[in-house]
């Protein structure tokens, strides 16, 4: 199974317009880009470490925003998706960051086991998996590559898009103000209930990372239906 991406419906179109798409459809889109970096960098400080980026295809705003922040920082972005991860890599070489980030085509899954990261991020990619056996192995993984006490940003769509009507109306009315025209909103609508199985709540992400061998889960952000969350790898048991 292919974690990051079981529809493969990360392909060069939705590559295209994956930024513009983003920034609409997340109200606070950079601002939680921004969060997660400072997040990470309050809890590990500015010394010299190395940082997974699951997911990492599209803007590579998780690399401008880390990379200007802590310059000690190195990367390695993993992401199934070629056409995704091309356009993030293209974004870090006008960066200049090209020296600090090392570019894995695949899904977590598939780094070895061996390799350590002193933390991770995923944002973006929980509510594209569409079960929750999927989701679970995901953060699983993720654990398993991180140093006890490392922590992991995860950031997501976290509940049925159904049992929150006034957030999807006001979601249909944030494309309006973006020009959209109403066809094209209802499009849109429906391939965001088509296209994504967000958790059940925010409550079952913090289960999910607590199974996964995460603790402490801390909620640093919310719009609409998205949430981001720092968690920290356990320590193993004594």
């Amino acid at each position: 199974m292919t974690t990051l991406n079981p529809h493969a419906k990360f392909d060069q179109a939705r590559a295209s317009e994956y930024e513009t798409q983003s920034r609409i459809a997340l109200a606070g889109y950079d601002a939680c880009h921004e969060l997660s970096a400072c997040i990470l960098s309050a809890s590990l400080g500015s010394d010299k470490k190395h940082v997974l980026v699951a997911g990492a295809g599209g803007t590579g705003l998780e690399f401008l925003v880390m990379g200007k922040l802590e310059p000690r920082w190195t990367f390695v972005a993993a992401d199934p998706s070629a056409p995704m991860l091309e356009q993030a890599m293209e974004r870090v070489s006008g960066a200049g960051l090209s020296n600090r980030v090392e570019r894995f085509d695949g899904a977590v899954e598939s780094l070895p086991s061996t390799r350590k990261f002193d933390a991770a991020t995923l944002i973006g990619v929980l509510h594209h998996i569409p079960s929750d056996e999927g989701k679970d192995a995901l953060l699983g993984e993720l654990a398993a590559r991180l140093h006890p006490g490392a922590p992991l940003v995860v950031a997501c769509n976290r509940c049925a898009y159904e049992s929150q009507p006034l957030f999807l109306d006001a979601w249909a009315r944030r494309w309006r103000m973006a020009g959209a025209s109403d066809e094209e909103v209802a499009t849109k609508l429906g391939r965001i209930r088509l296209g994504a199985v967000p958790p059940a709540s925010e409550a079952a992400v913090e289960a999910k990372l607590a199974v996964a061998g995460f603790d402490s889960p801390l909620r640093f952000f919310s719009s609409l239906f998205w949430s981001a969350w720092i968690a920290f790898r356990s320590a193993p048991s004594a």
